[in-house]
């Protein structure tokens, strides 16, 4: 029997976190977490050639996780079917599956019950997040963000957006922040951050190409830009609560 399915309250995962014996890393949302990924080792997936940077999980191989994801050259996973749905953003390389190519830049949302057998044969690195959809979710979703425009913020003359994704539950979206711009916004329904490129800092605390930042609900985000800006990958609305697997 399944021990939990679908969309739950924070504290509820935290009890069933609890109870079970789960996997977990940056498993307390209702709590910041940081991790400076580019100085973490590569761990081996149960796939030959496909290696990862874990960020946060609740579960083994069927989880609730944010990862950073390379494929060797030539590499492939094996078919698998989304059950809680998969959006990723392609960091480095080539991402390939049967339904296309995906070069740097792309961000795509495969929702639950879609299929694929993905790979790359000149390789690539991605930012991948698992089991974080409504279950009722069936919006398939490709942006090539490359060669797109990004807008200023109202408001914000040194920070320009390019959307990628919203409903009612969440918003994704890429920011660049001009060269020692300073941040200061409220946190509502939590936030992620993710750097793609250039730095920022919260105080002494140096974020460079692929730092992630998880804060959440009811704080407040406070950076600068570092001297030659920052372009952050970014995910706001969805903390309030939690998209978990069924679990055997």
């Amino acid at each position: 029997m399944p021990l939990f399915d679908g969309l739950i309250e924070s504290d509820e995962l935290e009890r069933l976190l609890g109870e079970n014996c789960i996997m977990e890393l940056n498993a307390e949302f209702t709590q910041r977490a940081v991790v400076h990924a580019a100085d973490m080792p590569w761990q081996p997936s149960p796939i030959s050639g496909v290696e990862r940077r874990m960020l946060d999980r609740v579960g083994d191989e069927v989880a609730r996780a944010t990862t950073i994801v390379r494929y060797a050259p030539g590499s492939q996973f094996s078919p698998h079917t989304h059950g809680g749905g998969e959006e990723f953003l392609v960091l480095e390389g080539v991402f390939q599956d049967e339904h296309g190519d995906y070069p740097v830049g792309t961000y795509v949302r495969n929702p639950p019950t879609s299929r694929h057998t993905p790979g790359s044969q000149p390789g690539c690195v991605i930012l991948v997040k698992l089991w974080q959809f409504k279950r009722d979710d069936r919006t398939q979703l490709v942006v090539e963000t490359a060669h797109q425009e990004f807008t200023p913020l109202p408001g914000l003359s040194d920070v320009t957006v390019l959307p990628l994704f919203q409903d009612d539950v969440e918003e994704v979206r890429l920011e660049k922040w001009a060269p020692a711009t300073r941040i200061d916004r409220p946190v509502t329904h939590g936030l992620e951050i993710f750097v793609t490129a250039g730095s920022f800092h919260v105080g002494d605390e140096l974020f460079c190409i692929n730092s992630w930042l998880r804060l959440p609900p009811n704080s407040r985000l406070q950076a600068v830009a570092g001297a030659a800006g920052a372009q952050v990958w970014l995910k706001q609305g969805h903390l309030s609560h939690v998209t978990v697997p069924t679990l055997p």
